[in-house]
């Protein structure tokens, strides 16, 4: 899986790789100077790096321990020569020697600035400065990345030819049944900003809309009118605590009803499906742009807001 480079990560590689035990083979492996590298480091977790590296090895030791490996297994894997000194550097993080590791994870992590720690079987984990954080909810980021990557992909539907926006790439094809033929990018991008004001509609109790027109520009307005209301729409269930909550929605025939919850999931499900569609039509389009398009990935998304 590639999704760019993260030279934090690279960092932290170098640090907890099994045979960079010094300073120096850290900063090699990483290719910079020892001082370049620990002043990087440090800016990045707010920690040394011989620091973070025999945390995180008493971290993932204590993990081992609670699996029943023995001491002396777990002193010589953590790097300790001897394991009278890994039970004296044990005793001084945990409070209590080697023998006494309990079972549960939170026992296993000391405390850290930066929220890194070890993570069975050999990766790591970063925990949350700000605990319940809404817009690191699941929900939240996936309502917020959807909005942002439907405007860039709206974005680079206007840089197309019209030939090429229109072009009949799947003849036939729809996504859902009762949207109609979506066999080009525009008529993807028409069923992505007209899906969201049906349902509106229906939670409003409104008329449903008239479907948009393929012109770009005009659909770009009309997706910037209606995200903020969307978003609002949303924020008001989750506000009340309205997801299961029940729509009669009357616009169908005959009237039907959905959980709140149920609806927005769909929305977003099938949002998904068109977006990573029009992406992959846009990167055989253009296959010297196809890193540039990239795939819409909620992780890179969110790497670079951050």
């Amino acid at each position: 899986m590639h999704i760019g480079r993260d030279r934090l990560r690279e960092l932290l590689d170098a640090v907890l790789a099994e045979d960079n035990s010094t300073l120096g083979a850290m900063a090699a492996k990483a290719y910079a100077s020892p001082f370049h590298f620990s002043r990087q480091f440090a800016r990045g977790t707010g920690e040394s790096p011989v620091a973070l590296r025999r945390r995180v090895l008493l971290e993932r030791a204590a993990w081992q321990l609670s699996r029943g490996e023995s001491v002396t297994e777990v002193a010589f894997a953590a790097g300790y020569e001897s394991v009278e000194g890994f039970s004296r550097a044990y005793s001084r993080a945990y409070g209590h020697p080697p023998s006494g590791t309990g079972s549960e994870r939170a026992a296993r992590w000391l405390p850290t600035v930066n929220g890194v720690h070890f993570h069975p079987p050999m990766s790591l984990w970063v925990q949350s400065e700000t605990k319940g954080r809404p817009d690191m909810d699941p929900t939240a980021v996936m309502l917020h990345h959807d909005v942002d990557d439907i405007r860039e992909l709206l974005e680079r539907a206007a840089g197309l030819t019209d030939e090429r926006y229109r072009r009949v790439r799947a003849p036939g094809f729809s996504v859902l049944s009762w949207d109609g033929v979506e066999e080009s990018i525009a008529g993807v991008l028409v069923n992505l900003v007209w899906s969201r004001e049906v349902w509106l509609a229906a939670i409003d109790g409104a008329d449903t809309p008239e479907k948009p027109g393929d012109d770009p520009s005009a659909l770009r307005a009309r997706f910037d009118e209606i995200v903020p209301r969307w978003l609002a729409a949303v924020r008001d269930i989750d506000g009340r605590g309205g997801w299961n909550d029940t729509l009669i929605d009357a616009l169908c025939e005959p009237p039907e009803s959905f959980v709140l919850g149920s609806v927005i999931a769909h929305v977003l499900t099938y949002s998904a499906h068109r977006r990573l569609l029009v992406r992959a039509w846009l990167r055989a389009e253009s296959p010297d742009d196809a890193m540039e398009i990239g795939h819409g990935d909620p992780i890179m998304w969110l790497r670079q807001r951050g």
